[in-house]
């Protein structure tokens, strides 16, 4: 990135804007699926997603089980959409068989247009099963629209667009795509573009995807593109898919995860994720210690350590520490951050073993390591 800005209109920016679109569509896990880019965040891309296939008066079903899977029926009410929010328990995973149920009983006259779904849920350390949910909306015979936020599980956990059918993929460039933020970054399937070019969708004109399709076959972009961000994106997505290969990307998250739910089950204290089988690959979320202020802990770590911890969001807050470990990482910066927290639970009192959870950590890298070297051998 760190490079001159060349002419948005020059043969080298369209072949790198054709870079970046076939990279991406290996991400995506899809073969037709249309990638949109815009100079935003991944809230802007959640506009472009709604505004593109849903009308004002369009209802919409939603899940309420965290803070960014709530945010989607915040950002769909402000257009007029009419949003059926289920609560659940924060530290759930967005059951299936109540969404098959609901969905079978859906009103004929005025259907969901779209069911929103936050794959990887930040604020819990969620993950939801996605080919679940396609299975669910199958079983029930819906045709409604499936809408997924991956900022936080995109380039970390796998996802499979073409597989599970999804009609629009939500992301950001600064986690598992490696990036800073700055880019909003959408994949869109042939159906969705479909319904948005026969007349579908609200007003809208920025983010409409029309005019980058039209352009984005010669190279260009309708408007004046994050340039400097596009050459940083093609180097990351060039990481992931030419260098390390997907499924050895995916492979170092869940060891990674598995190193941090080892030290968090050894020092004692539970995630906020209920299941272990819905646990995220890419963020944990830890309940502190009854009567501890957790952003006690958060600011210690932080002016101590230099150590960088994730609070609780919303009624979490006070309550939880959030470690993150996704995007360009590996053991011995995971074992960092877990001594790191050791030392800030020693500092402060919190009652946690020291060295209980960095060993633990340890041995779930080397166990896995184990399981790799035998998987090779017999494959020999």
């Amino acid at each position: 990135m760190d490079r001159p800005v060349v002419d948005h209109r020059s043969p080298e920016f369209a072949q790198l804007t054709e870079d970046v679109r076939v990279g991406l569509r290996s991400v995506f896990g899809t073969r037709e699926g249309a990638p949109m880019l815009y100079p935003a965040s991944g809230t802007g891309a959640t506009e472009a997603a709604l505004v593109n296939v849903l009308r004002p008066g369009d209802r919409v079903l939603c899940f309420n089980y965290g803070v960014f899977s709530a945010g989607m029926g915040v950002i769909a009410r402000k257009f007029g959409f009419e949003v059926d929010e289920v609560p659940l328990r924060w530290g759930q995973a967005l059951p299936v068989d109540d969404l098959e149920q609901r969905l079978k009983a859906d009103s004929p006259t005025n259907p969901y247009r779209a069911v929103l779904v936050v794959h990887n849920e930040t604020s819990t350390g969620v993950t939801c099963d996605i080919a679940a949910i396609r299975e669910a909306m199958d079983a029930a015979g819906h045709d409604a629209l499936l809408i997924v936020d991956t900022v936080s599980s995109l380039g970390s956990i796998e996802f499979l667009m073409d597989d599970w059918r999804v009609d629009i993929i939500i992301c950001g460039s600064q986690k598992g795509l490696m990036m800073p933020p700055g880019l909003g970054i959408l994949g869109v399937s042939r159906r969705a573009l479909a319904l948005a070019a026969q007349g579908g969708g609200s007003p809208r004109y920025f983010w409409d995807w029309e005019p980058i399709m039209r352009e984005n076959r010669i190279g260009l972009f309708p408007y004046t593109p994050a340039t400097l961000m596009l050459f940083g994106l093609r180097e990351a997505l060039r990481m992931l898919v030419d260098e390390e290969g997907l499924d050895n990307v995916y492979a170092r998250h869940r060891r990674l995860a598995d190193g941090v739910r080892a030290a968090v089950s050894a020092w004692g204290l539970r995630t906020v994720c209920e299941d272990p089988l819905t646990a995220s690959n890419t963020i944990t979320a830890v309940w502190t210690p009854d009567g501890f202020d957790s952003n006690e802990l958060i600011n210690h770590a932080r002016e101590r350590y230099e150590l960088s911890l994730g609070g609780g969001i919303g009624p979490l807050k006070g309550h939880v520490i959030r470690i993150g470990h996704l995007g360009s990482l590996n053991e011995l910066e995971v074992l960092g951050t877990i001594g790191g927290v050791e030392l800030s639970f020693a500092d402060l009192a919190y009652g946690i073993q020291t060295g209980a959870g960095l060993l633990a950590c340890q041995q779930s890298f080397l166990g896995a390591r184990e399981r790799v070297d035998s998987a090779l051998a017999a494959a020999v």
